[in-house]
């Protein structure tokens, strides 16, 4: 915890979105500081009821995106609901919000009507497909995005079929482009005066993601094909088995594969015409995973993994989730927040001056932005 402000302090950021990628945009401005106002229809967030587990009748899942805001209820299908929003637009610096496309012009409020009364207003809109051309104004879920993107035939043991990533990656790699856009209006903003419009789409966060496959089929016209746990492009970047847990190779250039060799035993390997430099490595890498397998038997996989990390080769134990959020280096690197009644995952940037902050824990009730420090030291001067 710190009581320095923190980079966005000063920033009021409207949060009217629902859901993952605009709530976790929201979460991270409020973390560096940002006084976040999150407004839900009456009925609340859909994720609210996202579990079990719940608390007091709230999910996780909400707890989980939903921090260093104030709550409060609105409905922007009435007048009232409206009137308030409006009243709040007018201090604020940013709005976050997906709307499905057309609802809020459908009720007065869309980006044209607004902008132009608040022409400094950073509008940030995380959708599925944008508003135009072929998918344009679909919905869009994590999932089918995932599916629709090609991320889902690149996942998933070569034997197998096309395969979900664990956890939602889209969303959450939405949220972190609509931060950039955010943050890159707001710096043109200092030089123009003016805010404007920022989109952040599920579908082109899912095309971005493609690495290397989109460069490797640019490149030669190569179908992408299913690895496991194994890279496409370099070798051995793999989970291994040994004598007890699998540990994961990450070898990235020639010395790192000598090391490996010496540490299991097999010096000789390294010279081996079929694996001495990476290309021949990647394209012989089942003969070359048999091999090490066979070594790496003989060895207990944490202590391997601790012998190739003082080696100088990046090796990790394949860890459950529990033992990830228990491990002393994500105490050490301020990974896991506890407040009063709550426990999520950290900030993940760190700033030496202004560093993130956990102010609000999920569910704090407020209806107003909090006065900004010069306004507190315009009035203290007025007295």
């Amino acid at each position: 915890m710190t009581s320095t402000p923190g980079a966005l302090a000063g920033i009021r950021v409207l949060d009217i979105s629902r859901i993952l990628g605009g709530p976790y945009c929201g979460q991270i401005l409020g973390d560096h500081g940002a006084d976040v106002l999150k407004i839900e229809p009456p009925q609340g967030d859909d994720t609210r009821t996202w579990g079990p587990p719940f608390k007091d009748g709230v999910a996780s899942y909400y707890h989980g995106l939903n921090r260093n805001k104030r709550v409060q209820h609105l409905d922007f299908s009435t007048e009232e609901g409206r009137a308030a929003l409006l009243a709040l637009v007018a201090e604020a610096d940013v709005m976050i919000e997906n709307f499905k496309t057309g609802t809020m012009e459908r009720w007065g409020i869309g980006y044209e009507t607004l902008s132009q009364r608040f022409p400094r207003l950073v509008w940030c809109r995380v959708s599925g497909f944008g508003a135009d051309g072929p998918l344009g104004a679909l919905p869009g879920y994590d999932a089918a995005v995932q599916a629709m993107t090609g991320i889902m035939s690149v996942n998933g043991e070569a034997e197998g079929g096309p395969l979900r990533v664990g956890l939602p990656v889209v969303d959450m790699v939405t949220g972190l482009n609509a931060v950039i856009g955010v943050l890159l209006a707001l710096q043109e903003r200092q030089r123009s005066g003016r805010g404007q419009f920022v989109e952040a789409a599920l579908y082109d966060s899912g095309i971005s993601l493609l690495h290397p496959h989109a460069a490797n089929w640019f490149m030669d016209g190569s179908a992408p094909r299913r690895t496991g746990n194994a890279h496409p492009n370099i070798y051995p970047y793999d989970a291994l088995a040994t004598g007890t847990d699998p540990v994961f190779v990450a070898v990235g250039n020639d010395r790192q594969f000598a090391s490996l060799c010496g540490c299991i035993g097999l010096p000789a390997l390294a010279t081996d015409p079929r694996f001495a430099i990476a290309g021949a490595r990647s394209v012989n890498r089942d003969a070359l995973k048999q091999r090490l397998e066979t070594a790496m038997a003989a060895f207990d996989g944490r202590v391997l993994v601790e012998q190739l990390m003082a080696a100088g080769v990046p090796a990790a134990p394949v860890l459950p989730v529990a033992a990830a959020l228990e491990h002393p280096h994500t105490a050490h690197r301020c990974m896991v927040v506890e407040m009063e009644g709550y426990r999520g995952i950290g900030a993940p940037v760190k700033l030496g001056r202004t560093p993130a902050s956990y102010r609000h824990a999920p569910l704090t009730p407020g209806d107003a932005f909090l006065p900004r420090a010069d306004d507190e030291a315009a009035s203290t001067a007025a007295h």
